[in-house]
C-alpha cells in the first residue's frame, strides 16, 4: 500500500462505511467481465445529469430555440465526463471520497462551512427531485402536490431495505428505472418524428449561442443545471463500494472501469437531456409554441400535438423515475457529506433519516408555500443556488488530484489537471454570470 504523505490524518472511518467495498469484482478473465464488476455507480451519477432541473431547461430551450442548444449538451456533458473522471480518481488513488478529503485538507472551521454549503446544495437538488416527483404524480394520478412531496419522503425506507440486501440493488433500481426513462422517451420520439437532419446541425457550434441573449441565457441554464455538487461527493464515495484492492496496479485497473462506466452512463445521460430537448423541439417549436417553461405546461400540450393520449403519460412516467433516482441518490450524498465533513458516527439507517429530513423538510415547507403556481420559479431558483455552490467543490477536487503528495502514483497528468481547472474557471465564470442575470431579472 502507498504511503500517501500529503495527508494531515489517517483517513478514519471509510467512505459509507456500511457498504464500503461489500461489492466484489473480478480479478481474472476477459477484460469485459472486470469491466461488468465495476458497471453501476456511473449510472447513479448519470442520474443528478437529468434530473427535473434539467427537464425545466431543456424544455425551454428545444421549445424556443429548436435543435440549436443540442451542442450545449454536448458541451457540458463533456465537461461532467472530466470531472467524474476525477471523482474515481480522487477516491481509488487516496481511499478518501471529497468531503473527507476537504475536511483533512482545511481544517475544521474551513470543513464546517464547506459541509454547510454542500448541504444547502443537496436540499437545493432535492428540492427540484421532489418536484419534479411530485409533479409527475399529479399529473398521472391527480395527487394535489402537498400529498405528493410527503410520498417522495418514502423512497428512504426504499434506500434501506435494498441497501439491506446489498448496494448491487441500489445500483439495479437505478439501473431499471433508467431503462423506463429512456423507453418513455424512446416511444415519444418516434411519435414526434424530428427532422434528423436539424437534430444533427444541433450538435454543431453556432456563433449566434453567444450572439443573441435570450439563446445565452437558456444555454447558460442548460450548463449550470448539468454538473451538480453533490454527484461530486457522490461518485468520490459509491466508487469505493467495490473491493478492487490497495496495490498500485490493482487501483490502476479499478481507475480504468470506473472512468469508463462513468463515461458511458454519462452518454446515456446526454441522450436523454437530448431527447428531452429534440423532443420540445420536435413539438412545441415546430407547433410555434415557444414559451413552454413548466413541466405541466408541456405535459398538457404532448396529446394534441401528437394525437395520442399515451403520449402525456409516458412524459409523466419518466418524470416519476427522474425524481426517484434523483432523491435516492441526492440522500446517499447527504450520508457522504455528513459523514466526511463531520465525522457524525451514527447508525445508518438514522444518518439516513436524518440526511433525508435535512432535505425533505425544506422541500416539503416550500413546495406547500409555492402550491401549483411557482413550481417553475422555484425549479430555476434552486439552478442558481446550485451554480453559487459548485466551484467550492470543484476546485478543490481539481487541486486535490493534481496533488502528487495526496494521490501518489494515481496523480492527474498535467494535461488533464490543465483541462479540469479550464472547465472549472468556466463553471465559475458562467455561474457568475447566471447569478448575476437572476438578480438583475
Amino acid at each position: 500500500m502507498e504511503n500517501l504523505t500529503g495527508w494531515r490524518q489517517p483517513r478514519g472511518e471509510a467512505s459509507l462505511s456500511d457498504v464500503h467495498g461489500s461489492i466484489a469484482i473480478r480479478t481474472s478473465g476477459p477484460g469485459w467481465r472486470r469491466a461488468i464488476s465495476f458497471v453501476g455507480p456511473g449510472y447513479l451519477v448519470a442520474v443528478g445529469y437529468m434530473d427535473p432541473g434539467n427537464w425545466a431547461t431543456s424544455l425551454a430551450g428545444g421549445s424556443k430555440f429548436g435543435y440549436a442548444l443540442l451542442t450545449v449538451a454536448l458541451v457540458s456533458n463533456i465537461m461532467a465526463i472530466v470531472l467524474q473522471a476525477l471523482c474515481a480518481r480522487l477516491a481509488i488513488g487516496s481511499g478518501r471520497d471529497l468531503a473527507q478529503a476537504c475536511r483533512d485538507a482545511y481544517g475544521k472551521p474551513v470543513a464546517y462551512v464547506l459541509w454547510f454549503m454542500a448541504e444547502i446544495a443537496i436540499v437545493a437538488t432535492d428540492i427540484a427531485e421532489v418536484i419534479g416527483t411530485a409533479i409527475g404524480l399529479n399529473l398521472i394520478f391527480g395527487i394535489p402536490l402537498e400529498i405528493g412531496v410527503l410520498i417522495t419522503a418514502l423512497d428512504v425506507f426504499l434506500i434501506l431495505y435494498l441497501q439491506k440486501l446489498g448496494f448491487r440493488w441500489v445500483e439495479a433500481l437505478i439501473i431499471t428505472l433508467l431503462g423506463v426513462i429512456a423507453a418513455c422517451f424512446a416511444v415519444q420520439i418516434a411519435l414526434a418524428d424530428p427532422d434528423w437532419g436539424g437534430v444533427i446541425r444541433g450538435f454543431a457550434p453556432t456563433t449566434e449561442i453567444v450572439t443573441n441573449p435570450e439563446m445565452l441565457y437558456l444555454a447558460l441554464g442548460i450548463l449550470g443545471a448539468t454538473v451538480m455538487p453533490h454527484n461530486l461527493y457522490l461518485h468520490s464515495g459509491i466508487v469505493q463500494t467495490r473491493a478492487y484492492g490497495d496495490t498500485v496496479p490493482e487501483k490502476r485497473q479499478a481507475l480504468k472501469y470506473a472512468t469508463i462506466d462513468s463515461t458511458v452512463a454519462l452518454m446515456f445521460a446526454l441522450l436523454i437531456n437530448a431527447a428531452i430537448l429534440i423532443l420540445a423541439a420536435a413539438t412545441f417549436n415546430k407547433a410555434g409554441q415557444t414559451d413552454i417553461v413548466e413541466i405541466g405546461q408541456a405535459h398538457s400540450l404532448l396529446a394534441p400535438l401528437l394525437g395520442l393520449a399515451i403520449a402525456p403519460t409516458l412524459f409523466g412516467i419518466a418524470l416519476i423515475c427522474c425524481g426517484i433516482n434523483s432523491t435516492v441518490t441526492a440522500t446517499l450524498a447527504g450520508q457522504i457529506v455528513m459523514e466526511g465533513f463531520l465525522h457524525i458516527k451514527l447508525p445508518p439507517w438514522l444518518r439516513r433519516l436524518i440526511t433525508r429530513a435535512i432535505a425533505i423538510i425544506p422541500a416539503a415547507g416550500v413546495t406547500i408555500w409555492y402550491g401549483d403556481s411557482g413550481t417553475a420559479k422555484l425549479l430555476i431558483l434552486t439552478q442558481v443556488v446550485l451554480s453559487l455552490q459548485l466551484s467550492f467543490a470543484v476546485f478543490p477536487l481539481v487541486m486535490f488530484t493534481a496533488n502528487k503528495a495526496k494521490m501518489g502514483a494515481l496523480v492527474a497528468p498535467r494535461y488533464l489537471t490543465a483541462f479540469a481547472m479550464l472547465i472549472a474557471i468556466v463553471i465559475a465564470l458562467l455561474n457568475i454570470k447566471l447569478l448575476f442575470d437572476f438578480v438583475l431579472a
